[in-house]
């Protein structure tokens, strides 16, 4: 808005923001008022029917008399009429119509205009399936007052699902999407304490709980991860970590061998990172590969909760086998840059095919009312393929062992969104991850997923 003397007072856009990508506000129109309909002139009146209506009435006239020479005379007959015949007591006499009420118009079958399909037989005939024969019925609903509805009236009385029951139907749906094969998703960032082990737990949790395959959640930061603490604490986190299993790379022979190196949250497993630093500083590209082939013959989903160095080696080897990625910012300026500079570095050094298919999850652990968080989203929405928003959630803020029950319903909601938009890339899109990689499992393994 311009001042009175003229002045511009209008913020500078965010230096991390590219010409070409500025959100621009849409246009305001008018007020919105609505113009009243006008209402169309009345029919005038005939000209008889207001003299009829107007003119007053006139008494009924006589009749002339007739005149004399008529008096007398008979009235003159016309020509006979044909009596009519009686039929024959054999002949039975034609039924009436049936008289078709005017809300009842008979089917006369699909117009020029009308949708054939809309009048398709229930018999297919090129497949050969008899189809529309059993009615479809509302989904029973098991929450709230329309669950109590359908129990107390015993079934008789469907209310239907509520929205946000229909919604949880469609992200569990999709959260089950089949796997084919071992997926490789990524979560990282290159700005630290951005909430990037928060989103990775969320993601396993979610996954983990509602699929029937086998879930893995990778801490693959150098830098002393703290994933094993908000999943199963730090105590237990400590007890083996992904350094011990690559001491034992050649002992493993089946998924039992594994478990002894992995921690259980929930349905969730967790391989933890080295705690102590000269060790974790020795992580590698090569020993994270050498992991991840281990983990694709057991394993269904691999989540990866990457480091903060975009150019590290460990780094580096996820990235090159990554099927999905997860990019965590926040809506700040510094949380928002950092992530657009993610975006920028991976797109111009071979990784365009994961930007374009990227998750962006913007974390509102760190908000500030200044911030326009929707030049932010709409900036990742046009590169990349979902922008999920992080509520702030007094649990997680907490910074302790995630509880999924314990979050609030927005939180929940949520993980189960970003956990159906990330499932939703694990058929129909080509990745260029594990499976291109020859990271499949043998179909001669025992131990393989299943």
């Amino acid at each position: 808005m311009s001042s009175s003397n003229g002045t511009n007072n209008t913020p500078a856009a965010p230096s991390w923001l590219d010409a070409g990508a500025a959100w621009a506000a849409p246009a305001t129109g008018h007020d919105g008022a609505q113009v009243p309909a006008t209402k169309p002139p009345a029919t005038q009146a005939s000209a008889s029917t207001t003299s009829a209506t107007t003119a007053p009435s006139s008494p009924p006239s006589r009749p002339a008399p007739a005149p004399e020479r008529f008096r007398d005379e008979p009235p003159t007959a016309g020509p006979a009429a044909e009596p009519v015949r009686p039929a024959p007591p054999s002949a039975a006499a034609p039924s009436p119509s049936p008289v078709v009420p005017p809300s009842l118009p008979l089917h006369q079958g699909p117009g020029p205009s009308e949708d054939p399909q809309a009048f398709r037989p229930a018999w297919d005939e090129q497949t050969g399936v008899l189809s529309g024969v059993v009615r479809e019925r509302r989904a029973r609903p098991q929450q709230g007052w329309r669950h109590f509805a359908y129990q107390l009236t015993g079934g008789r009385w469907n209310p239907g699902l509520s929205e946000a029951e229909a919604r949880l139907r469609d992200q569990l749906q999709k959260i089950r999407t089949p796997l084919p094969g071992p997926h490789s998703v990524v979560v990282g960032s290159i700005k630290g304490g951005i909430g990037k082990t928060t989103v990775s737990a969320l993601l396993g949790l979610a996954l983990a709980e509602y699929r029937g395959d086998r879930v893995i959640a990778m801490d693959a930061n150098p830098d002393a991860g703290t994933l094993g603490d908000r999943l199963v604490g730090e105590t237990l986190a400590a007890k083996t970590t992904v350094r011990d299993l690559l001491y034992a790379l050649d002992e493993i022979r089946a998924h039992t061998d594994l478990a002894g190196y992995t921690h259980l949250a929930g349905r969730l497993q967790v391989l933890t990172s080295e705690q102590e630093p000269e060790l974790s500083e020795t992580f590698s590209a090569g020993d994270y590969e050498a992991a991840l082939r281990l983990l694709a013959r057991y394993y269904n989903a691999i989540i990866t909760d990457s480091g903060t160095g975009i150019v590290h080696s460990a780094m580096q080897g996820s990235l090159r086998h990554a099927d999905s990625l997860v990019i965590v910012g926040a809506p700040t300026n510094d949380g928002a840059s950092r992530a657009a500079r993610t975006f920028r570095w991976l797109a111009a050094n071979g990784y365009r095919h994961l930007t374009e298919d990227a998750v962006v999850v913007l974390s509102y652990d760190r908000h500030s009312p200044d911030i326009d968080d929707r030049v932010i989203r709409d900036f990742f929405a046009e590169r990349c393929r979902a922008v999920i928003v992080l509520p702030p959630d007094p649990h997680l803020q907490a910074g302790g062992i995630i509880d999924f029950d314990a979050l609030t319903p927005a939180a929940r909601d949520a993980a189960l969104e970003l956990a159906a938009t990330v499932a939703e890339g694990f058929q129909g899109r080509r990745t260029h991850g594990l499976a291109s990689h020859g990271f499949r499992t043998p179909p001669t393994d025992p131990g393989g997923p299943r």
